[in-house]
């Protein structure tokens, strides 16, 4: 659960980095491509090809161009019509849609695996939900589309790497390039080169995304992923929100109600420690 912690606090900037220096100013789709080009290039001196099958190769291709490529079209998207607090919001259902997409995998359905998430849930609703009209339907729509890739990307990355004796960052490469593809062909179909970076911040931002939020924290977030069961798994994933409105409040002094904080954040916790023990309990039965 380490990596998963480390990288929690590491994400958590990413958020109000993007709505504050690159969302409205800065192509999308630029942005996009930029972040995931760099996190490849990171990864491209570890790659060993021969350490893996070309069909397994194939399948870590597809799960970046997923949970990564095809997220990221979706996430950069929403922050053009919603606030850093309202993405953190529509995040809430991403642990269910982990748990289910198990499920379905699996064939059967884990009922402590869904109580952790749905925990989990609840708690990162009462951090942020102040009501919500039909104006944040389409970001709600967009932040949707990129928590099911999210959630997607992760069990897929689970299950293929479940029964593989290899060194992970000897083969992420591949991941990346499938999310690469998805992010070239995007920025080539719809990118508007009139909105690249114009200042050193939003350069500096853009390489600190690519190199370290990307390419570091997608490697050990999918390594943490391997390591856990689902429920943790399914938690961990609404542990960002409230991070992410902490280093909101904290460095851009925006509002938040640091009560709603404390009841959601202690829910989550909890959602952590009912999936342990039942966990523990349906390896006992």
């Amino acid at each position: 659960m380490s990596y998963l912690l480390s990288i929690t606090l590491l994400w958590a900037f990413s958020f109000s980095l993007i709505g504050v220096y690159l969302a409205g100013q800065v192509d999308a789709w630029f942005s996009v491509l930029m972040r995931i080009g760099l996190a490849t290039l990171v990864f491209l001196p570890f790659l060993r090809p021969k350490n893996i099958s070309l069909n397994t190769a194939l399948k870590l291709m597809a799960i970046g161009a997923i949970q990564l490529g095809l997220m990221y079209v979706f996430y950069y998207q929403s922050f053009l019509y919603l606030t850093v607090p309202e993405v953190l919001l529509f995040t809430v259902m991403t642990p269910i849609y982990i748990t289910l997409l198990n499920d379905a995998f699996e064939g059967k359905f884990h009922s402590h695996f869904m109580i952790s998430a749905v925990i989990a849930t609840l708690g990162a609703i009462a951090i942020r939900y102040n009501g919500i009209d039909a104006g944040f339907l389409l970001g709600f729509g967009l932040v949707q589309g990129a928590n099911l890739c999210f959630a997607t990307g992760q069990v897929c990355y689970k299950r293929l790497m479940k029964d593989q004796e290899i060194e992970q960052k000897t083969v992420f490469g591949f991941f990346f390039i499938g999310a690469f593809i998805v992010a070239s062909t995007c920025y080539l179909l719809f990118g508007n080169s009139e909105k690249l970076p114009t200042t050193s911040v939003q350069w500096g931002v853009l390489i600190y995304l690519g190199v370290i939020a990307s390419g570091m924290g997608y490697f050990m977030w999918n390594k943490g992923a391997t390591l856990v069961n689902v429920g943790v798994l399914a938690v961990m994933n609404n542990l960002l929100i409230p991070a992410g409105i902490l280093v909101n409040l904290l460095i851009w002094n925006r509002d938040a109600d640091i009560l709603r904080l404390s009841i959601g954040g202690a829910l989550i916790l909890l959602a952590l420690l009912v999936n342990q023990k039942l966990e523990k309990r349906h390896h006992q039965s």
